[in-house]
């Protein structure tokens, strides 16, 4: 059982949990629509038997090994062309809380959480909401495999495959909360620059060269940044640059 959390301002004061759930995004998401959210509340399963990933993936987990989560946020301080900065600061929190297990994690861009040559630890997916006055509410969906030993999918990893140790799945989901509503705090602050570099430091393949793929065409390229509205800037071996949107380019395999 996942409690209310006494170390926070405003993120964990309602926590939702539920045993098993199909995916915690569509039960933030309803109580987003029901009127029944608040900023900060949170909806947490321990096992999740439908959860979304990016591009229409399902992210499938075992019952009471990993961490899967959702926090409602109402990001209204932000523009509506600046939300990749929430993207950015969630991927940085969980970053910060895992880097003392895994020095070698980085973000895969957009938002899914790797370490190198050996696989995909987690993921990150955000749906929003938007009115006639803007940008009204985001529900941020995090998937971390913690304590999963074995996996279907080749290039799935956990935490204790990598750290060879298990680890107290409330004690994570505490330090993970304190560590996102902090960041929060940072870009509800306007700490966007801080914000992206982190980000960027942070970046799978950044300033490597690597093979992409861009429909059926194979390139050699390179990270070499973000654009404000969180497209991915590769540059090719010519030295011209090209933006890709969601989508619209293909990493090597690990």
């Amino acid at each position: 059982m996942y409690k209310i959390l006494a170390n926070t301002i405003f993120l964990g004061k309602d926590v939702l949990f539920l045993p098993e759930c199909h995916s915690t995004n569509d039960k933030a998401l309803e109580l987003v629509r029901s009127g029944k959210a608040s900023e900060g509340s949170i909806v947490i399963t321990d096992h999740q038997y439908r959860g979304k990933g990016q591009r229409g993936n399902v992210w499938l987990t075992q019952a009471g090994q990993n961490l899967t989560f959702s926090l409602i946020l109402q990001p209204r301080f932000l523009d509506i062309s600046e939300q990749f900065y929430l993207n950015m600061m969630v991927s940085n929190s969980i970053v910060k809380v895992f880097q003392d297990y895994i020095p070698d994690l980085k973000v895969k861009w957009p938002n899914d959480l790797v370490v190198e040559n050996k696989g995909k630890i987690g993921g990150i997916l955000i749906e929003n909401t938007v009115g006639g006055k803007g940008w009204e509410f985001a529900v941020v969906g995090i998937g971390l495999n913690i304590n999963q030993l074995e996996f279907s999918h080749p290039s799935a990893v956990s935490l204790a495959q990598i750290a060879q140790n298990k680890f107290d799945l409330q004690e994570l989901f505490r330090l993970m909360v304190v560590a996102l509503e902090q960041a929060y705090i940072q870009l509800k602050k306007g700490k966007l620059a801080e914000i992206r570099a982190e980000y960027l430091r942070n970046l799978y393949l950044r300033e490597e060269w690597a093979e992409f793929a861009k429909g059926d065409k194979i390139f050699e390229g390179k990270i070499v940044g973000i654009s404000k509205d969180g497209k991915l800037q590769i540059e090719h071996k010519s030295g011209e640059q090209e933006e890709f949107g969601l989508k619209e380019v293909v990493f090597p395999s690990f």
